[in-house]
């Protein structure tokens, strides 16, 4: 049985957590994300396979901040119910996922490049084999939404930006956020970034240039890991767990942990451009 929302029935404090913890996420998020934009649009004369996904990670990241104030307006002042919670809902995940199947293909690019050092620097086409792999996360992403947008309709919804715990997500749906949206790309990023990793190590007379590759890898790998593992887990918790009757979303202990899971995971908008942005355009000029 649907429990009826009303915005005074959020306990005091529980929402406002959430909202001011978005805060510094946002404000870090837009003055990071717009100085590595900045950094590879404007400072760009030579463009290669390495800029474009570069790019299309900080048009993802900074999208998905963008739209942060949305969920802390709600956090604080309780956004209505209707189809813009819809499309919020969306370009949030979409965003995320972006990024997430980015970074999947930044991986392999990176794990191509140092495995196979001389095939790809004398490989012409590139640049058009990038442009097509983000066309590509793109129109998948978009269409996925399309098809499966009743699962975020507001019917659906207990607030703005939270669906209903008895309303469970369509199983072929859930499949697809934790298959081709995680699992795929974890394991993708785990075996490039460990491969990378293992021939850096094995060379004998390592420079300065190489240790800092091997820390950036692995520490690119991590914050994958740490920041989007929790919300997946989260999404299967949801899932299976039964509320009660009288259920208050505001009260189970699922509900936080999603919250708490789904701000995580936006703070990896902001250790992309660390982790990316800055260190690649040193080192993969």
């Amino acid at each position: 049985m649907q429990t009826l929302y009303d915005c005074s029935n959020i306990p005091s404090g529980v929402e406002l957590h959430y909202g001011l913890a978005f805060c510094p996420v946002f404000l870090l998020g837009v003055l990071i994300n717009a100085a590595a934009l900045r950094a590879f649009v404007a400072k760009r004369k030579h463009w290669t396979d390495t800029h474009i996904y570069m790019l299309n990670l900080a048009i993802a990241d900074l999208t998905l901040i963008l739209f942060l104030p949305f969920r802390i307006y709600d956090a604080f002042f309780c956004l209505p119910k209707n189809c813009l919670c819809t499309f919020l809902i969306q370009t949030h995940y979409v965003n995320m996922y972006a990024s997430i199947l980015t970074t999947a293909s930044i991986a392999v690019h990176r794990y191509l490049a140092i495995r196979f050092p001389l095939q790809t620097r004398f490989w012409r086409r590139k640049k058009e084999t990038a442009v097509c792999v983000c066309v590509f996360i793109w129109t998948f992403l978009v269409t996925l939404s399309i098809i499966f947008k009743d699962e975020s309709k507001p019917e659906n919804l207990w607030t703005c930006y939270e669906r209903c715990e008895d309303m469970r997500l369509n199983p072929w749906f859930l499949g697809l956020l934790l298959s081709v949206g995680f699992l795929i790309p974890f394991l993708i990023i785990t075996f490039c970034s460990s491969q990378i990793i293992w021939i850096i190590f094995k060379v004998q007379d390592k420079s300065e240039e190489m240790k800092s590759v091997a820390r950036m890898v692995t520490a690119n790998m991590i914050v994958f890991i740490v920041c989007y593992t929790p919300i997946h887990i989260s999404f299967v918790v949801n899932y299976f767990y039964t509320p009660p009757l009288k259920w208050m979303s505001a009260y189970l202990p699922a509900h936080i942990f999603f919250n708490v899971s789904e701000m995580i995971a936006s703070t990896n908008c902001c250790f992309d451009a660390f982790g990316y942005y800055f260190l690649l355009k040193r080192y993969y000029s």
